[in-house]
């Protein structure tokens, strides 16, 4: 597998070793450039030898370098092709999703490469002996695992996958590597939840501190369902038995281990009717990407911006559009405090594009907006940058930001998804 060069500036160490555009980069060391991953483990040595291929003829080259130093190259491929998902998962939320979403939420990734780089979640059911010991040689760590039980029989039932029953064998493997693992529980009520999730905590806390962390967040169900294997939500009830499981898990584990460990995300705690912990309950806030202490530390952000502060005198009218499940939250959190010059209306919008028992702000399409806010007379709609994309100009369901504020007539003003963020824009406004 070569990695063909597109340019070669003039002042790189590439350059200085010959290399120029068309050649292809073949090996490292002696070990053949598989992706990204390959790459910059190889290149991050002091005694450097390279072969590439230069018009059909392999050739090699050998420097001394400073171990940060790379060949400053640039590579017409990206050295990475996502992997994408061997599973059949009973739960998939992309198999929910209906039709009129971004062409690129439908695709299925799995792919423990980004699982390193950017935190994803990953089965690790489409990776054999020969990758498990890739990862070890390059010491690929930490990684973000979903799991969702630790009982094989019930994964690959939960799953649909027959590699999926492998997973305790390739999380010893790399327990002994030192490699480190957050793991992932999707909840489904009657499958992997009561003694399978006792026995999932039990054996995923055993291993720590390879494991560092764990997440129950309840499964995520939309209306859009039709032909799936039958799932329901979680009740108060089971959620709360859920929560009082976790807790009773907690006191264990911080006791032996001298960390909580395993922690219920936001939503079941509002699913139960629950009051949400303290910022200090969540320690380093390892799975706040799973929706596992967001509350908390949008919060504690809040209240430390709120400490001492001067509102403006500018009069402002905002409506604060966000999902069903944060809008008593963000009630209580914003109303604990005085605004002279400020009416604000909390406007929770409901999840009609995709239906079911979604609730979550992040998941608010464009659509849902204009439907809950057509013709609301207000200075500005707020909204969580986080119903955007990155780019922060489309919604889930593609429409963009022009054509939601055209069609509420009002402009939209995005807030970073911190509490010193959203403090800012009620005390002072959004400027011009």
């Amino acid at each position: 597998m070569g990695h063909r060069i597109k340019n070669v500036p003039p002042e790189s160490l590439g350059a200085e070793l010959g290399l120029v555009p068309g050649d292809e980069l073949l090996r490292i060391g002696g070990e053949e450039v598989v992706d990204v991953i390959d790459y910059q483990a190889l290149i991050s040595c002091q005694e450097l030898t390279l072969t590439y291929r230069h018009e059909g003829e392999e050739m090699e080259v050998s420097c001394e370098k400073e171990e940060w130093e790379e060949l400053g190259v640039e590579f017409e491929d990206d050295m990475l092709v996502t992997r994408v998902c061997k599973n059949h998962c009973v739960f998939c939320f992309i198999d929910q999703m209906p039709k009129g979403c971004r062409k690129s939420l439908y695709v299925k990734d799995d792919d423990w490469r980004m699982s390193l780089m950017m935190g994803n979640f990953v089965t690790l059911t489409n990776v054999d002996d020969k990758e498990l010991d890739r990862i070890v040689r390059r010491h690929a760590s930490p990684l973000y695992i979903s799991i969702h039980a630790t009982d094989g029989a019930v994964r690959k039932k939960m799953m649909r996958n027959p590699n999926a029953d492998r997973i305790m064998a390739q999380l010893k493997i790399l327990k002994r590597a030192g490699i480190q693992f957050h793991g992932q529980i999707v909840l489904c009520p009657e499958l992997n939840d009561g003694a399978v999730l006792e026995k999932t905590i039990s054996d995923l806390a055993a291993m720590h501190p390879a494991a560092q962390s764990l997440a129950i967040v309840p499964v995520g169900l939309t209306g859009h369902r039709e032909g799936l294997v039958p799932l329901r939500p979680f009740t108060a009830d089971e959620a709360d038995d859920v929560v009082r499981t976790v807790q009773r898990w907690q006191k264990k584990c911080y006791k032996e281990l001298g960390t909580r460990f395993v922690y219920a995300s936001d939503e079941f705690y509002c699913i139960a009717g629950r009051k949400l912990p303290k910022e200090e309950s969540y320690e380093d806030f390892a799975q706040i990407e799973n929706g596992v202490g967001l509350y908390a530390q949008l919060k504690a952000e809040f209240d430390e911006a709120m400490q001492g502060a001067v509102e403006s005198s500018e009069k402002k009218h905002f409506v604060l559009a966000t999902g069903v499940s944060a809008a008593p939250l963000l009630h209580d959190m914003i109303t604990a405090y005085r605004f002279d010059n400020l009416k604000l209306d909390i406007v929770p919008i409901e999840n009609k594009f995709f239906g079911g028992a979604v609730t979550v702000a992040g998941l608010t399409t464009g659509s849902d907006l204009v439907r809950e806010l057509a013709g609301v007379r207000c200075d500005a709609v707020m909204i969580p940058e986080n119903m955007l994309r990155a780019e922060q100009d489309l919604f889930l369901d593609d429409m963009s930001l022009e054509q939601v504020q055209q069609a509420i007539g009002v402009p939209v003003r995005i807030v970073e998804n911190n509490g010193a963020a959203l403090a800012d824009a009620l005390l002072n406004g959004f400027g011009g």
